[in-house]
């Protein structure tokens, strides 16, 4: 089926792609139908485009690809949500804040979405108690030398 996205524009979709969110996401909630696309060829960034609304799309990336030591621990209650049997049907992602310049791009690490690769559904998980933060500087590095650089001038 074809689908009018926000990034993309129309892009060709196949039903086995959609994945379920039965409750939504926060401040989402009727939005319940997304499909992942790839928005880089590395792998490492992806758009969250719902299904029934063309300007709503979310950029997400692995989160472990930028932050070595992230940890998300499954609640009982989230792996019985999705029926998730195995961890490796699991992709974790974090929800970016495009910035520009791109270098003060953050991801929220505080909620990822969780996917259940195999069973096509999906929820955010919020982790309130872990101590991770909804803006996460993804190129810290960069961002600081950007900071030095303004501050010389």
């Amino acid at each position: 089926m074809k689908l009018q996205t926000k990034h993309l524009g129309e892009v060709e979709v196949q039903r086995e792609d959609i994945y379920t969110f039965e409750q939504g996401l926060p401040a989402f909630e009727e939005e319940t139908s997304f499909v992942l696309l790839p928005f880089s060829k590395e792998d490492v960034f992806f758009i969250l485009q719902s299904l029934n609304t063309p300007e709503l799309a979310f950029v997400i990336a692995n989160p472990f690809h930028f932050f070595n030591d992230y940890q998300v621990k499954l609640s009982d209650n989230l792996i019985e949500q999705l029926d998730i049997e195995k961890e490796e049907d699991v992709a974790i992602f974090s929800v970016l804040t495009l910035q520009e310049p791109f270098s003060e791009t953050t991801a929220n690490l505080q909620a990822p979405i969780v996917l259940n690769i195999a069973g096509k559904k999906g929820k955010q998980f919020v982790m309130s108690e872990s101590g991770y933060q909804t803006k996460h500087s993804l190129f810290p590095q960069q961002s600081k030398a950007a900071v030095n650089e303004k501050e010389g001038q």
